[in-house]
């Protein structure tokens, strides 16, 4: 028989030991390819989504952008329409405000002239009336007593 030396336990204890430790890193390396796969899968399916997502939102805001670039000139029309619209007032009224005022005065006074004459005789007695926190003679234009 043989008697083993204590070197030899010793070697053989080292191979167990680096048997086992191969062992355990050739179970690690495989568990590692097999999320690494998983990974590249997983990694892949998202590019494969996200490319359509993304250019569908490049189009939604290249439209939202033509939108805008619409509804910007159409506030600058309304800005341009209502600053013509506001001289255009201010023109009327210079130019149609102070003879108009003069025309109307002067129908006034010609109507009162003309009402004047054909008014007849003041009546005796003038009743006075309140109007508005003033107090103001009424006279009979129609010949009523009152």
């Amino acid at each position: 028989m043989h008697t083993v030396s204590g070197g030899e336990v010793a070697g053989i204890l080292v191979a167990v030991f680096w048997a086992i430790l191969v062992s355990f890193l050739a179970v690690a390396l495989a568990r590692l390819a097999q999320t690494l796969k998983a990974t590249t899968k997983l990694v892949a399916d998202v590019t494969d989504q996200a490319v359509p997502l993304l250019a569908d939102a490049s189009s939604a805001v290249r439209s939202a952008q033509t939108q805008i670039d619409r509804v910007d000139a159409i506030a600058s029309d309304v800005q341009e329409v209502t600053s013509n619209a506001s001289a255009l007032s201010t023109t009327v009224a210079s130019t149609f405000g102070g003879p108009l005022v003069k025309v109307a005065a002067f129908g006034y006074g010609v109507r009162r002239a003309i009402g004047g004459r054909k008014q007849e005789a003041p009546a005796k007695e003038s009743r006075r009336a309140v109007i508005v926190g003033r107090t103001v003679s009424r006279r009979s234009t129609r010949g009523k007593k009152d």
